[in-house]
């Protein structure tokens, strides 16, 4: 089973993308191709689905995109292409947040998802969402804070924690960065 594939970007198309990694191309089929860009080394978390007659990899750009799959392909009549079908309709924290609501409205309007599903998809996933431990997913300046105060020295776990605070606010790393020491030097 991969976890991830590190390399480059070598071709996009408008279901997958072809990931060069020492001279082998991987065909990993993503919610979003144009996320991602060509000729750029990029790490790409992967879930490999086997079956009798196929393999088939399946992308994602960060950790929390590859759990939410793998929470939505565990619901009752979701497989993998609906599943990839849900999260290129929209963010990843209103996807979440439309399950924890029990919004069956928001996710009828994935295509493909009926109210059927939408349903099945609350009754199998609601309260299966730690909110305390999420993080922005879509935050680069929330990823380089946490970098930067781990490089400053303080504990990983320390730094987690404080950051997980901060979670909900919308920083540059800099404000980040501050509050975050705010809080370690308490």
């Amino acid at each position: 089973m991969y976890s991830y594939i590190k390399g480059t970007i070598a071709d996009l198309y408008s279901d997958h993308i072809v990931v060069d990694n020492h001279g082998i191309g991987y065909e990993v089929h993503v919610s979003n191709p144009y996320a991602f860009k060509k000729d750029e080394e990029t790490t790409v978390y992967i879930y490999q689905q086997v079956k009798e007659d196929d393999i088939t990899l399946f992308g994602f750009k960060k950790k929390e995109e590859k759990e939410l799959f793998q929470k939505l392909i565990l619901v009752k009549g979701i497989g993998c292409k609906t599943a990839i079908g849900i999260l290129a309709t929209g963010e990843i924290e209103a996807i979440i947040d439309a399950i924890e609501a029990k919004n069956v409205a928001y996710l009828k309007k994935i295509p493909g998802i009926g109210p059927k599903a939408a349903q099945q998809i609350i009754l199998d996933l609601n309260g299966k969402f730690d909110k305390r431990e999420m993080k922005p997913l879509a935050s680069p300046s929330y990823d380089e804070a946490t970098e930067v105060l781990i490089a400053l020295g303080y504990k990983p776990n320390d730094v987690e924690k404080a950051m997980r605070v901060l979670a909900s606010e919308k920083l540059d790393t800099n404000g980040y960065v501050k509050r975050a020491l705010a809080l370690l030097t308490q």
